[in-house]
């Protein structure tokens, strides 16, 4: 596991991290001279945040058709100004995912803003936190998993994340409304807390002109309830990814349908419990996406 600050890795990172096999970093370690690790008493490889963010540049350079041999000839600055120059759209979302990389492990929001920036050029919204952050977070799951972060860069990054998602859902507020057949209404059942799925939906459907409601975290169905006193033909919305527990979750849907859907209203959900619900037996009112891209398709 990293150390507090996260300055030096073990090989074992750099795979995790990076994608390269240890075994194909020692080749290039030994035979081309490309990274100079330091070593433990023990003998040991433990390797710097700029040993790791040149892996990333020669790695994005060695998918490109570069030949290992070939980029260990060029000097430490001409690395990363050869990845500069080649990256385009078609390849922007590796080489934003591993800049986005470093910017977590070294905690670096500005670092992050103006990757985010860039890619704001060339991508809608859409494009990037489907194309980008939604891999970049499974990375993340990844990493996490396997002790290569802290939660501490977890949250940090998640953070940044959600702040792009906020800034866009105001900017779709904006907009004139533009669709009134359906308003939905989005909110997490109890003691789920992750919301960046939701809040990301929040901005794709205001953003395509309908009335979104957004409830956020651990929402009572009682109270879900009370929004039909003020709106007809609502479209529920909901993701549970750790809530509610399998043991629970045919029951908690039972009750959603029971108390929520009598009318015209419909049920929506996403996130990876919902693998355990028996599609076949739920009511036709309910609709199970294996996907936010499917789900915003339907619309």
């Amino acid at each position: 596991m990293l150390n507090k600050v996260n300055t030096t890795f073990s090989i074992k990172d750099l795979e995790n991290l990076s994608g390269v096999k240890a075994h194909t970093i020692r080749i290039w370690e030994k035979r081309y001279d490309v990274f100079q690790p330091l070593r433990t008493d023990t003998n040991i490889r433990i390797y710097d945040l700029k040993s790791l963010q040149k892996l990333l540049n020669i790695n994005f350079l060695h998918q490109y058709g570069y030949k290992i041999s070939k980029i260990a000839t060029y000097a430490e600055d001409e690395i990363p100004a050869m990845v500069r120059t080649i990256v385009s759209e078609k390849n922007a979302k590796n080489h934003a995912i591993n800049i986005f990389k470093i910017a977590m492990m070294n905690f670096d929001h500005q670092l992050f803003a103006k990757t985010y920036d860039w890619l704001t050029q060339e991508k809608t919204f859409r494009q990037i936190f489907t194309e980008v952050f939604i891999p970049f977070m499974e990375e993340i799951g990844h990493l996490w998993q396997t002790d290569t972060i802290t939660p501490a860069h977890e949250h940090f990054v998640c953070h940044l994340i959600r702040q792009k998602i906020i800034l866009n859902i105001h900017n779709a507020q904006l907009q004139d409304r533009t669709k009134f057949d359906q308003t939905f209404v989005l909110a997490l059942p109890l003691n789920e807390i992750h919301d960046l799925g939701l809040l990301y939906l929040n901005y794709d459907i205001a953003h395509l002109g309908y009335q979104v409601i957004y409830l956020g975290e651990s929402m009572p169905i009682e109270s879900l309830k009370d929004l039909k006193t003020h709106y007809k033909n609502i479209v529920f919305i909901s993701y549970f990814t750790v809530q509610p527990v399998v043991d629970e979750l045919e029951d908690y849907v039972n009750e959603m349908n029971t108390q929520l859907l009598e009318d015209d209203s419909q049920l929506w959900l996403l996130g990876r419990m919902t693998q355990n619900l028996n599609r076949e037996k739920l009511s036709s009112k309910i609709t199970v996406f294996d996907s936010a891209l499917e789900l915003i398709q339907k619309l």
